[in-house]
């Protein structure tokens, strides 16, 4: 009797699922699950699409291999945020240093009596990690990021103009778009 096992194994590398996982897709992340908090300050972020703009290719990336730009909103306000991954085939399976292998393109956001904006001079830390990402993030389940690290605002309060630490947490949705 033929073994099954290879044409099994066929059919999860046919679909194009990396990171260990055979599913595809958030497997339970929240669509407003990217939360940007420090002292005074908490803005969540969420409806994050990706799009294979290739707006930060790899040098020595695999043939295929498009990077992702991935864009968002503040809950509730007009703050954004643009990531670029320049790997997602390396995303799919290892955790990205935020600033390279996610870079931080924009991040700005809002509260009653703030504006953010992300800090240029001061480089992020920390890693974000994706699960459920398939076909180097082109595949229409779409997946999930999660973030841990930190970043710095430069905050404008009325006429007072300061820079604000926040870490940078969350397991957020992405869904796939054109």
């Amino acid at each position: 009797m033929r073994s099954r096992i290879p044409s099994i194994i066929s059919v999860a590398l046919a679909a194009g699922c990396s990171g260990g996982s055979e599913t595809c897709g958030p497997q339970g992340a929240g669509a407003f699950a990217l939360v940007a908090a420090g002292t005074g300050v908490s803005l969540t972020y969420g409806d994050l699409v990706a799009s294979q703009n290739n707006d930060c290719p790899a040098a020595g990336a695999p043939a295929g291999v498009v990077s992702l730009t991935i864009t968002g909103k503040q809950m509730g306000t007009a703050g954004l945020v643009t990531l670029c991954v320049p790997r997602p085939d390396e995303l799919a399976t290892t955790a990205a240093p935020l600033g390279s292998g996610v870079e931080l393109v924009d991040f700005t956001g809002s509260d009653p009596t703030c504006s953010y904006e992300l800090d240029m001079v001061t480089p992020p830390t920390g890693t974000a990690t994706a699960h459920g990402l398939c076909d180097n993030g082109s595949n229409a389940a779409g997946f999930a990021l999660d973030f841990d690290g930190g970043l710095s605002f430069d905050r404008t309060c009325g006429t007072t103009v300061d820079t604000v630490a926040v870490t940078l947490t969350g397991d957020v949705a992405v869904t796939v778009g054109g």
